[in-house]
């Protein structure tokens, strides 16, 4: 009996009829030569600069947004920006390739500790030094590989492109805009698959925008574009000519695909016998920490902060696999109580958006009612700031909301003690292991010492951030995204292989990211290196829009004439 979903007849002969234009345009593919492959990327990189406008005002409308909202920076950053940055990071991989080199050819190498070898990620150019100022990024391999093995392993399936995978099935995100498009250019040139994409219903409205984009490689036949619900994923995935499947979503939604519904899931999950018995990997959320470790802050600080973890869980309105779910703050900490007193004004002065996330009112009262007394906060008493105790952590901790809910939960110790039972508990009582943030003041991060790093490297998630939101690390062209390795189908987690990647290694562990504690002029004022002010992904910042659409300008066709504007803007923040 067919696993697959029926689907009226007409449709049936559309989606079969698309994937066997696939199945031609895996033959092209394969005859298509590198440099060719990269002209392809340059034409797709010029019409999203073309197209970008257009973008940003569907997804905008998707998400109720205002066209004067500074939240808009939201979409112009998530969007063709993040695509841009990794469509140029992934042609001048090709070019190394093209030379017959390597794509970490003039990227620094380092070392981490357990043995590690680290790419260095960023700052690569003089434009990172100054438009992320102070930000710095390293992809760890996993112990045990060397620079050599590095080296011989990057570029992937582009280091004999003829050898094509068969056609893959995309299923993409609803909330950031730039997932879909993302994957589709991961699968075709880091796995050499030719694609059929099927947009989430929520994003249907930039089917259009993304027709006009990928019109090079659907002229080739190596993308399809598919809309409609569940049930035309299920066809697609079932479908006897698709390969491999990729998806961003939950880990409910990936065991639906991967064991099926209803009461059998469970035992099928149990003895680890999937419906879906071809390859899926896997980009899904979990509930990530923001461990903040205990030290002398000022007020300064101390605001600076709270916007910064508003910012992690109320970016995109909360709709983000990557967004901060739980504060874990030390007892100890004297300015404790003053700290959580800045979060919540923070959390009342950000801007308000509508719940455009289907079900997202549905997980707040879950959380309400697993919290009777936790607080209500914002213009529309739709954020929710929930204090839990030993006793009760285990729904914030378990449970990915999916919406505004920010918990915190308070361990004892300070230094290296506190940091070392805050990543146990990240490590062993938290779900999902997509990305966590870590804060700490350089003053402390002095006193830690060497002690910070190799504790550091006991966190076992797939993107790390330090005083950096792991949401900067998906903006990383160069950078890996993804669960931290090791999960299996019947314990999916946070899922399964890496995406972005533009560097083509083969197979790292982590990323690490690293950002300034202080925005300038303070951090200056202080001896941070970073000239950076309020960066324009935070929900506080006034000018997000204008900055991060003159940052969008300058990804599609960089110059040194552009920056002024970018500076001026940000500057005014």
């Amino acid at each position: 009996m067919s696993l697959q979903p029926v689907l009226p007849e007409p449709l049936t002969r559309v989606i079969d009829a698309g994937l066997a234009d696939l199945g031609r345009g895996e033959v092209r593919w394969a005859a298509t030569s590198l440099p060719r492959r990269r002209e392809l990327l340059e034409q797709v990189h010029t019409l999203t600069g073309r197209q970008a406008q257009d973008w940003v005002d569907a997804a905008s409308s998707i998400k109720g947004l205002s066209p004067g909202s500074p939240l808009v920076g939201e979409e112009w950053l998530s969007g063709p920006y993040a695509l841009l940055t990794a469509l140029a990071a992934l042609i001048e991989s090709l070019r190394a390739l093209e030379r017959g080199g390597s794509p970490v050819d003039g990227f620094g190498f380092g070392r981490a500790p357990g043995g590690r070898v680290s790419v260095r990620a960023l700052p690569h150019t003089i434009f990172d030094r100054l438009l992320l100022s102070g930000f710095s990024a390293e992809v760890w391999m996993p112990p045990g590989v060397d620079e050599a093995t590095v080296r011989a392993g990057a570029g992937l399936a582009e280091r004999d492109p003829r050898q094509t995978q068969g056609i893959a099935v995309v299923l993409g995100a609803g909330n950031i805009s730039s997932i879909p498009p993302l994957d589709v250019i991961y699968e075709l040139y880091a796995h050499n698959r030719v694609v059929a994409l099927k947009l989430n219903p929520v994003t249907d409205g930039l089917l259009g925008v993304f027709e006009k984009i990928f019109q090079p490689l659907t002229d080739l036949g190596v993308l399809r574009f598919v809309t409609g619900g569940a049930d035309v994923g299920g066809y697609l995935v079932q479908h006897p000519d698709v390969a491999q499947v990729h998806m961003t979503g939950s880990a409910a939604t990936h065991d639906a695909i991967v064991f099926g519904t209803g009461p059998e899931r469970v035992q099928r999950k149990a003895g680890n016998h999937p419906l879906l018995t071809k390859p899926i990997t896997s980009e899904l959320g979990g509930v990530s920490p923001i461990v903040v470790l205990p030290g002398l802050w000022s007020p300064a600080d101390l605001k600076f902060q709270a916007e910064h973890v508003a910012t992690m869980r109320l970016h995109n309105g909360g709709y983000n696999c990557i967004a901060g779910q739980v504060l874990v703050l030390s007892s100890d900490w004297a300015q404790k109580d003053e700290f959580l007193a800045e979060v919540r004004a923070a959390l009342r002065r950000a801007p308000a958006r509508p719940a455009y996330y289907p079900g997202s009112d549905q997980r707040l009262e879950q959380a309400i009612k697993a919290y009777p007394a936790a607080e209500r906060l914002g213009p529309d008493q739709g954020r929710v700031l929930v204090r839990a105790d030993a006793a009760d952590r285990a729904p914030l901790l378990n449970t990915e909301f999916f919406a505004p809910v920010l918990g915190v939960i308070e361990l004892p110790g300070t230094g290296a003690e506190f940091f070392a039972a805050a990543v146990a508990t990240a490590n062993d009582d938290f779900t999902g292991t997509l990305g966590a943030n870590v804060i700490v003041h350089p003053r402390t991060l002095g006193q830690l010492g060497e002690s910070f790093d190799r504790i550091l490297a006991d966190l076992r998630y797939g993107c790390i951030a330090v005083n950096a939101w792991t949401g900067v690390g998906y903006f990383i062209p160069t950078a890996s995204w993804g669960a931290f390795p090791g999960h299996t189908l019947d314990d999916v987690q946070s899922g399964i292989g890496v995406v972005h990647n533009a560097l083509l290694l083969d197979g790292p562990e982590r990323t690490v990211v690293r950002g300034p504690f202080r925005p300038a002029p303070r951090a200056v004022l202080h001896g941070e290196r970073s000239i950076l002010p309020k960066p324009p992904w935070f929900v506080s910042n006034r000018t997000a829009a204008a900055t991060a659409r003159a940052l969008t300008a300058f990804g599609a066709a960089p110059g040194w004439g552009k920056l002024p504007r970018i500076f001026a803007s940000a500057l005014r923040g």
